[in-house]
Protein backbone atom coordinates (compact mmCIF):
# COMPACT_ATOMS: atom_id res chain seq x y z
CA UNK A 1 0.00 0.00 0.00
CA UNK A 2 2.76 2.25 -0.40
CA UNK A 3 2.62 5.07 -2.18
CA UNK A 4 -0.41 6.67 -0.52
CA UNK A 5 -0.62 9.12 2.72
CA UNK A 6 -4.21 8.72 4.61
CA UNK A 7 -5.77 11.08 6.47
CA UNK A 8 -8.00 10.99 9.45
CA UNK A 9 -11.03 12.57 7.30
CA UNK A 10 -10.66 10.50 4.43
CA UNK A 11 -13.86 8.09 3.66
CA UNK A 12 -12.94 5.11 1.66
CA UNK A 13 -15.45 2.78 -0.35
CA UNK A 14 -14.59 -1.09 -0.54
CA UNK A 15 -15.30 -3.30 -3.39
CA UNK A 16 -17.14 -6.27 -0.80
CA UNK A 17 -17.53 -9.57 -2.64
CA UNK A 18 -18.31 -11.62 0.98
CA UNK A 19 -15.27 -13.64 1.23
CA UNK A 20 -12.41 -13.95 3.14
CA UNK A 21 -10.16 -11.51 0.54
CA UNK A 22 -12.74 -8.74 1.28
CA UNK A 23 -12.53 -9.66 4.84
CA UNK A 24 -8.77 -9.76 5.27
CA UNK A 25 -8.35 -6.48 2.93
CA UNK A 26 -10.77 -4.37 5.13
CA UNK A 27 -9.08 -5.70 8.57
CA UNK A 28 -5.60 -4.70 6.80
CA UNK A 29 -6.88 -1.25 5.43
CA UNK A 30 -8.12 -0.17 8.45
CA UNK A 31 -5.66 -1.98 10.80
CA UNK A 32 -3.56 0.92 8.78
CA UNK A 33 -6.05 4.35 9.54
CA UNK A 34 -8.00 3.72 6.63
CA UNK A 35 -11.55 4.45 7.53
CA UNK A 36 -13.90 2.74 5.35
CA UNK A 37 -17.64 3.93 5.08
CA UNK A 38 -19.08 2.32 2.69
CA UNK A 39 -19.17 -1.71 1.01
CA UNK A 40 -19.61 -1.73 -2.58
CA UNK A 41 -20.98 -4.63 -3.80
CA UNK A 42 -21.93 -5.60 -8.09
CA UNK A 43 -24.13 -8.63 -8.30
CA UNK A 44 -26.37 -10.43 -11.24
CA UNK A 45 -29.96 -8.32 -11.15
CA UNK A 46 -31.79 -11.62 -12.43
CA UNK A 47 -30.73 -14.09 -9.56
CA UNK A 48 -29.72 -11.44 -6.87
CA UNK A 49 -26.53 -13.12 -5.90
CA UNK A 50 -22.75 -12.46 -5.89
CA UNK A 51 -21.14 -13.24 -9.46
CA UNK A 52 -18.75 -16.49 -9.22
CA UNK A 53 -19.37 -16.61 -4.99
CA UNK A 54 -23.47 -17.66 -5.83
CA UNK A 55 -24.14 -15.99 -2.31
CA UNK A 56 -27.06 -14.15 -1.80
CA UNK A 57 -27.09 -10.52 -1.37
CA UNK A 58 -29.10 -10.73 1.80
CA UNK A 59 -26.24 -12.48 3.50
CA UNK A 60 -24.05 -9.67 2.58
CA UNK A 61 -26.41 -7.51 4.27
CA UNK A 62 -26.06 -9.40 7.36
CA UNK A 63 -22.23 -9.58 7.01
CA UNK A 64 -22.41 -5.21 6.65
CA UNK A 65 -24.66 -5.70 9.51
CA UNK A 66 -22.53 -7.26 11.60
CA UNK A 67 -19.85 -4.69 10.34
CA UNK A 68 -21.61 -1.37 11.11
CA UNK A 69 -20.65 -0.44 7.81
CA UNK A 70 -23.19 0.91 4.81
CA UNK A 71 -23.46 -1.75 2.22
CA UNK A 72 -24.28 -0.68 -1.41
CA UNK A 73 -25.35 -3.42 -4.13
CA UNK A 74 -26.28 -2.84 -7.37
CA UNK A 75 -27.59 -5.57 -9.28
CA UNK A 76 -26.45 -5.35 -13.17
CA UNK A 77 -26.14 -7.69 -15.97
CA UNK A 78 -23.06 -8.83 -16.86
CA UNK A 79 -22.66 -6.27 -20.02
CA UNK A 80 -24.25 -3.36 -17.83
CA UNK A 81 -21.14 -3.75 -15.06
CA UNK A 82 -18.57 -1.68 -16.75
CA UNK A 83 -21.11 1.25 -17.13
CA UNK A 84 -22.46 1.18 -13.38
CA UNK A 85 -19.35 0.75 -11.97
CA UNK A 86 -17.99 4.14 -13.82
CA UNK A 87 -21.25 5.80 -12.55
CA UNK A 88 -20.81 4.55 -8.80
CA UNK A 89 -16.93 5.58 -8.68
CA UNK A 90 -18.17 8.95 -9.97
CA UNK A 91 -21.04 9.25 -7.32
CA UNK A 92 -18.32 8.06 -4.69
CA UNK A 93 -15.83 11.38 -5.76
CA UNK A 94 -19.15 13.22 -5.83
CA UNK A 95 -20.21 12.52 -2.63
CA UNK A 96 -16.51 12.89 -1.35
CA UNK A 97 -14.76 9.80 -1.22
CA UNK A 98 -11.01 9.77 -1.11
CA UNK A 99 -10.43 6.33 -3.13
CA UNK A 100 -11.23 2.58 -3.68
CA UNK A 101 -9.59 -0.36 -1.36
CA UNK A 102 -9.92 -3.52 -3.29
CA UNK A 103 -8.85 -7.68 -2.47
CA UNK A 104 -6.46 -8.59 -5.49
CA UNK A 105 -3.81 -10.39 -4.72
CA UNK A 106 -1.54 -11.82 -7.98
CA UNK A 107 -3.79 -10.85 -10.77
CA UNK A 108 -2.13 -7.96 -12.78
CA UNK A 109 -4.69 -7.67 -15.48
CA UNK A 110 -7.71 -7.63 -13.24
CA UNK A 111 -5.76 -5.44 -10.83
CA UNK A 112 -5.18 -2.95 -13.73
CA UNK A 113 -8.73 -3.04 -15.32
CA UNK A 114 -9.55 -1.23 -11.83
CA UNK A 115 -7.19 1.14 -11.07
CA UNK A 116 -7.68 2.77 -14.15
CA UNK A 117 -10.90 3.11 -13.89
CA UNK A 118 -10.61 4.03 -10.13
CA UNK A 119 -7.86 6.34 -11.11
CA UNK A 120 -9.98 7.59 -13.91
CA UNK A 121 -12.80 8.62 -11.47
CA UNK A 122 -10.07 10.93 -9.08
CA UNK A 123 -9.75 8.41 -6.91
CA UNK A 124 -7.05 6.36 -4.82
CA UNK A 125 -6.70 2.78 -5.62
CA UNK A 126 -5.57 0.59 -2.49
CA UNK A 127 -4.65 -2.68 -2.25
CA UNK A 128 -3.87 -3.80 0.94
CA UNK A 129 -3.43 -7.25 0.44
CA UNK A 130 -1.75 -7.18 -2.79
CA UNK A 131 1.50 -9.19 -3.94
CA UNK A 132 1.36 -11.54 -0.98
CA UNK A 133 2.26 -15.12 -0.87
CA UNK A 134 -1.52 -16.41 -0.74
CA UNK A 135 -0.62 -19.15 1.80
CA UNK A 136 0.77 -16.58 3.47
CA UNK A 137 -2.77 -14.40 3.28
CA UNK A 138 -4.80 -17.75 4.08
CA UNK A 139 -2.86 -18.11 7.47
CA UNK A 140 -3.01 -14.17 8.80
CA UNK A 141 -6.72 -14.91 8.05
CA UNK A 142 -7.14 -17.72 9.95
CA UNK A 143 -4.63 -16.67 12.60
CA UNK A 144 -6.58 -13.71 13.00
CA UNK A 145 -9.82 -15.66 14.08
CA UNK A 146 -11.18 -15.61 10.22
CA UNK A 147 -13.44 -18.81 9.17
CA UNK A 148 -15.18 -18.63 6.06
CA UNK A 149 -17.33 -21.46 3.97
CA UNK A 150 -16.51 -22.71 0.92
CA UNK A 151 -19.22 -21.88 -1.76
CA UNK A 152 -18.50 -22.39 -5.10
CA UNK A 153 -15.62 -24.87 -6.26
CA UNK A 154 -14.23 -25.05 -9.94
CA UNK A 155 -14.78 -28.95 -10.91
CA UNK A 156 -12.52 -29.16 -13.26
CA UNK A 157 -10.22 -27.57 -10.31
CA UNK A 158 -11.34 -28.92 -7.25
CA UNK A 159 -13.88 -31.75 -6.58
CA UNK A 160 -17.06 -31.09 -4.73
CA UNK A 161 -16.43 -32.87 -1.64
CA UNK A 162 -14.79 -28.95 -0.63
CA UNK A 163 -18.26 -27.51 -1.05
CA UNK A 164 -19.02 -26.21 2.40
CA UNK A 165 -15.48 -26.85 3.78
CA UNK A 166 -14.33 -24.13 6.23
CA UNK A 167 -11.43 -22.26 5.85
CA UNK A 168 -9.88 -22.68 9.02
CA UNK A 169 -6.41 -24.00 10.75
CA UNK A 170 -6.67 -27.51 9.25
CA UNK A 171 -7.87 -25.77 5.67
CA UNK A 172 -4.67 -24.29 5.29
CA UNK A 173 -2.30 -27.85 5.06
CA UNK A 174 -5.27 -29.63 3.06
CA UNK A 175 -5.40 -26.69 0.37
CA UNK A 176 -1.66 -26.53 -0.14
CA UNK A 177 -2.23 -30.71 -1.05
CA UNK A 178 -3.93 -29.91 -4.01
CA UNK A 179 -1.46 -28.01 -5.95
CA UNK A 180 -4.09 -25.13 -6.52
CA UNK A 181 -3.57 -21.63 -5.61
CA UNK A 182 -4.41 -21.59 -1.89
CA UNK A 183 -6.36 -18.45 -2.27
CA UNK A 184 -8.34 -19.55 -5.11
CA UNK A 185 -7.02 -16.57 -6.90
CA UNK A 186 -7.93 -18.24 -10.45
CA UNK A 187 -11.38 -19.15 -9.22
CA UNK A 188 -10.38 -22.05 -7.76
CA UNK A 189 -12.95 -21.77 -5.04
CA UNK A 190 -14.84 -19.08 -3.49
CA UNK A 191 -15.91 -18.51 0.16
CA UNK A 192 -18.23 -16.69 2.40
CA UNK A 193 -16.68 -15.13 5.74
CA UNK A 194 -18.81 -15.23 8.54
CA UNK A 195 -16.45 -14.81 11.72
CA UNK A 196 -13.16 -12.73 12.23
CA UNK A 197 -11.98 -8.94 13.41
CA UNK A 198 -14.38 -7.10 11.31
CA UNK A 199 -16.94 -8.46 12.70
CA UNK A 200 -18.85 -7.67 15.94
CA UNK A 201 -20.27 -10.90 16.28
CA UNK A 202 -20.01 -14.12 14.22
CA UNK A 203 -22.23 -14.71 11.53
CA UNK A 204 -25.32 -17.65 12.26
CA UNK A 205 -26.07 -19.32 8.94
CA UNK A 206 -26.55 -22.90 7.50
CA UNK A 207 -25.86 -25.00 4.40
CA UNK A 208 -28.93 -24.92 1.78
CA UNK A 209 -29.12 -26.34 -1.20
CA UNK A 210 -26.21 -27.60 -3.79
CA UNK A 211 -26.44 -26.55 -7.67
CA UNK A 212 -24.61 -27.26 -10.63
CA UNK A 213 -23.65 -24.20 -13.36
CA UNK A 214 -21.03 -24.15 -16.10
CA UNK A 215 -18.47 -26.55 -14.20
CA UNK A 216 -19.22 -24.90 -10.88
CA UNK A 217 -20.74 -26.47 -8.02
CA UNK A 218 -22.41 -23.97 -5.44
CA UNK A 219 -23.74 -24.41 -1.87
CA UNK A 220 -26.42 -21.99 -0.82
CA UNK A 221 -25.63 -20.01 2.21
CA UNK A 222 -29.15 -19.22 4.15
CA UNK A 223 -29.58 -17.28 7.48
CA UNK A 224 -29.73 -19.80 10.28
CA UNK A 225 -32.81 -20.72 12.32
CA UNK A 226 -33.45 -19.55 15.36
Amino acid sequence: MSGHSYQVEERYVLMWSGGKDSALALDRATSSGIAVDRLLNFHDATTGRVRFHATRVEMLQVQADAMGIELRGIGTSWSEMEGRLLQELGQCRKEGFAGVVLGDIHLADVRAWYEERVTAAGLKHVEPIWGRPPKELIREFVESGGRAVITCVDLSRLDASWLGRIIDERFLEEIGATGIDPCGENGEYHSYAFQGPVFSHQIRWRPGATRSDSGFEQLDVLPATP
